[in-house]
C-alpha cells in the first residue's frame, strides 16, 4: 500500500498479460493466468478481427491496441488518418486505453522542403525544449482525437541526440505534467539505454510520475560489440527484471505485459517467463511493503509539486511559438533519417559508429518486415533475398511503407534483369503484375516512378 503523501496510479487494474500475436494466438488462449493482452493495431482490422482476440474479449480478457506508425514525437502533427484508424481499433476492441511511443519514424515532406522519408522504426526525439513543445502539441491533439485515454512509452535508442537539455525522467515528468498523458514505461528500454547510452534506469525511475504509469513493458534483447539490441526475440535478461523490481518496489503500475514479437519459444517457456515477471513484481511489491514512509520513495503527481527540473528550462513556452520548434525539429530529424536510411553526411554532433550501427539495423529490420508482409520474394529468391534486398535499401530509402517497399524493390530486380535465373524472373514478374495493379493518376514522384516501372515490366 502508499504511504502518506503518495498516490497509486490511476486507471483500471489490469494485471499480468502477454502481446497478442498471431503466431502464437492459440498458446495465449491457453495460457493460465493472462489478465490481458496487447495487440499491435495497425495488424488488425476493425471490421475483421480474428477469432482469437474474439474469444478472448468474449471471456472479458481486455485487449488493449498498441500503435507504432503515429510518430508522436515528429515535427509534423499526427496524421488525421492514422489517428482515426487508432481510435476505431480502440472502439473496435472495447480497450479502456490506448498507447502509441514517444518517438519519429518519418521526417521531410512539406514542412523541410525535402524528400518524405519513413524510418520503418521507432527512433529517439531530441530531450530538448524545443522537441518537448513539438510533443507535448502533438499529444494534446491525439488526445482529442481519440475516445479513451492516450498512454506514451519510453523507447529504446542506440544512439544520443547531442545538446539534450533534459533528462529522460525529467523530459518524461514535464510531458505528463503539462498533458496530463499516462506513461507506458519500458523496463527493458530502460536497460538499453543503461548498455548504449550509459544512463542510469533508478535514476529515471526516482524522476519520473510513478502516479501517471498506465502499465509497464517487460521484452528481452541480445547484446552485440557493446550495444544492446532491443529485438523482442530473446528471453528477458535478468537485469530487465531487475529494474522491474526497482519499479515495483516504488509504485504498483497497473499492469505488466510481457512482449515477444519473433523467435516464438514453446508455449512452456513464455509460461515461465510470465512467472518470472510474476516473481519480480512480488519481490518488487514486498520491498514496498517494508518501507517506512520516512524511508519509503516519494510518488508526485503531475502539477502538485515542483518535480525535476531541466537546468535553466524556464517556463513552458506557449503553443504559438510551437511552428518555429516544429520547423527546427524538422530540420534536424530529416538530416538524422536521411543518413540514417540515405547513406548523407552525419549530422554533426552525433557518434558516426551509433549511426552506423542504426543504419545497419534499420535496414536489417526492413529485410525482415518485407520478408513478412511479402512471403513470397524470400521463396523467390531463395538464399539470395537478403543481400539483394541490402542492397537495394543503400540506394532506395523507404517512402510508402512496407508493402509498397515490396512492389519497388521487386521492381528494381526487374528492371535490372534480375534474378539470373528465367524461371524465378518469371515467377517474381508475375508476382509484381499480380500486386501492382491500376492506380489512380500519379500526384507525386515515387507513385509516377512506380508506373513508368510498370509500364517498362508490361512491355518486357
Amino acid at each position: 500500500m502508499p504511504g502518506p503523501g503518495e498516490r497509486e496510479p490511476r486507471g483500471q487494474r489490469l494485471g499480468t498479460g502477454i502481446g497478442w500475436r498471431p503466431e502464437i494466438a492459440d498458446a495465449v488462449e491457453h495460457m493460465p493466468g493472462v489478465d490481458w493482452v496487447e495487440v499491435v493495431a495497425e495488424n488488425v482490422c476493425p471490421g475483421h478481427l480474428p477469432e482469437s482476440l474474439l474469444r478472448l474479449r468474449a471471456r472479458g480478457v481486455t485487449v488493449v491496441p498498441h500503435g507504432v506508425s503515429l510518430g508522436l514525437g515528429g515535427a509534423e502533427g499526427p496524421d488525421e488518418g492514422r489517428l482515426a484508424a487508432l481510435a476505431e481499433r480502440a472502439e473496435a476492441l472495447g480497450s479502456p486505453l490506448v498507447t502509441e511511443h514517444i518517438a519519429f519514424v518519418r521526417a521531410g515532406g512539406a514542412l523541410t522542403a525535402s524528400p518524405g522519408l519513413e524510418a520503418g522504426h521507432l527512433l529517439p526525439v531530441p530531450r530538448t525544449r524545443d522537441a518537448l513543445d513539438v510533443l507535448c502539441e502533438n499529444v494534446r491533439i491525439a488526445q482529442d482525437a481519440l475516445p479513451v485515454p492516450l498512454a506514451v512509452e519510453n523507447i529504446a535508442a542506440l544512439l544520443s541526440w547531442p545538446g539534450e537539455e533534459m533528462t529522460e525522467g525529467q523530459f518524461l515528468y514535464e510531458l505528463a505534467d503539462r498533458t496530463g498523458v499516462r506513461l507506458l514505461i519500458d523496463v527493458a528500454n530502460l536497460h538499453t539505454n543503461h548498455v548504449n547510452r550509459g544512463e542510469d534506469p533508478a535514476a529515471a525511475l526516482a524522476e519520473l510520475p510513478l502516479e501517471a504509469i498506465a502499465y509497464v513493458h517487460v521484452a528481452g534483447g541480445f547484446e552485440r560489440d557493446g550495444v544492446w539490441h532491443d529485438s523482442h526475440a530473446h528471453p528477458v535478461p535478468r537485469p530487465v527484471l531487475d529494474i522491474l523490481t526497482d519499479l515495483t518496489s516504488r509504485v504498483s503500475p497497473p499492469g505488466v505485459l510481457l512482449e515477444r514479437d519473433d523467435h516464438f519459444p514453446e508455449p512452456a517457456v513464455l509460461e515461465g517467463e510470465l512467472e518470472s515477471i510474476r516473481k519480480a513484481v512480488t519481490t518488487g511489491r514486498a520491498t514496498r511493503n517494508r518501507q517506512t514512509p520516512a524511508t519509503g520513495p516519494a510518488v508526485r503527481a503531475p502539477g502538485a509539486g515542483p518535480g525535476p527540473q531541466a537546468p535553466d528550462a524556464g517556463p513552458a513556452r506557449p503553443v504559438s511559438g510551437c511552428a518555429a520548434a516544429r520547423q527546427r525539429l524538422g530540420l534536424a530529424q530529416a538530416a538524422l533519417l536521411s543518413a540514417l536510411v540515405g547513406g548523407t553526411p552525419v549530422p554533426e554532433g552525433f557518434d558516426r559508429v551509433r549511426v552506423g550501427v542504426q543504419a545497419r539495423a534499420l535496414a536489417a529490420k526492413r529485410a525482415d518486415v518485407v520478408a513478412k508482409v511479402a512471403p513470397e520474394l524470400p521463396v523467390i529468391l531463395g538464399e539470395g533475398y537478403r543481400a539483394a534486398f541490402l542492397a537495394y535499401a543503400q540506394a532506395r530509402p523507404m517512402s510508402g511503407g512496407y508493402r509498397r517497399d515490396a512492389l519497388d524493390f521487386a521492381a528494381s530486380l526487374l528492371l535490372a534483369g534480375a534474378p539470373k535465373d528465367a524461371a524465378a524472373r518469371r515467377e517474381l514478374r508475375n508476382w509484381w503484375l499480380d500486386r501492382s495493379g491500376p492506380a489512380p493518376r500519379p500526384r507525386h514522384r515515387a507513385t509516377r516512378a512506380a508506373h513508368a516501372a510498370r509500364r517498362a515490366l508490361l512491355r518486357r
